[in-house]
């Protein structure tokens, strides 16, 4: 098999996985990482093969949706690159990227790094950003039945991974105990660069927000 075919059928195994998943984690968020990562790949020195496969399964039983279990997602990628008679370094290789892709909140570090993991976590961090960023905060705060925003409820930036995985704050909350910070947690170049322009985008949609909110505008 082809790495393009191996891609191909990755692909296949991926929308079918999640077709009837949460509107901000389904194939059209992966399909949007994955092109992502081949953008800022071009400009990395990376196995292509591994970014691809590590951005197209990366999502593949996100925890959220599984009792926080964050067992789920390396087992399933893990098998399926088996059944492809995948190269077992290459499947380690991805197993790594899926356990520490996340934002985990809490200060968390990460145990594992390589500089594929670095381009598709920040092709999954851009997704987080921006018009689409917004888009999916909301989606899954009306998803998990969260208000949108309770000004008696202040962000919490010293909650424990425990704590950030459990929080039912308001969406609006959000943006600050993660979205806002991601720019900075960028780790190439290219991911930096287009990390700033989507910041900039949500710090003028938080002020719209909060005008609106008050009537001022």
């Amino acid at each position: 098999m082809t790495d393009q075919q191996l891609i191909d059928t990755t692909i296949s195994f991926v929308k079918r996985t999640l077709a009837t998943a949460e509107g901000g984690h389904d194939w059209f968020h992966i399909e949007r990482v994955y092109k992502n990562a081949i953008h800022i790949a071009q400009s990395e020195n990376v196995n292509s093969l591994i970014v691809a496969l590590g951005a197209l399964l990366h999502d593949i039983a996100d925890s959220k949706f599984f009792d926080g279990d964050e067992t789920i997602a390396p087992k399933m990628a893990s098998e399926f690159l088996l059944s492809q008679n995948t190269d077992s370094a290459v499947i380690e290789h991805v197993v790594q990227i899926i356990k520490n892709i996340s934002f985990k909140g809490g200060n968390t570090q990460q145990t594992f790094t390589s500089p594929e993991l670095d381009v598709v976590q920040d092709a999954d961090r851009l997704d987080a950003l921006g018009a689409i960023g917004i888009a999916r905060t909301f989606n899954y705060g009306g998803f998990k039945n969260r208000k949108m925003y309770d000004p008696s409820i202040a962000p919490d930036l010293e909650m424990t991974p425990e704590q950030y995985k459990a929080s039912t704050a308001p969406t609006i909350n959000h943006f600050y105990e993660k979205l806002l910070l991601l720019k900075d947690k960028m780790n190439t170049k290219t991911g930096c660069a287009i990390a700033e322009k989507r910041h900039q985008y949500m710090e003028a949609f938080l002020q719209q927000f909060y005008a609106e909110w008050e009537g001022k505008l």
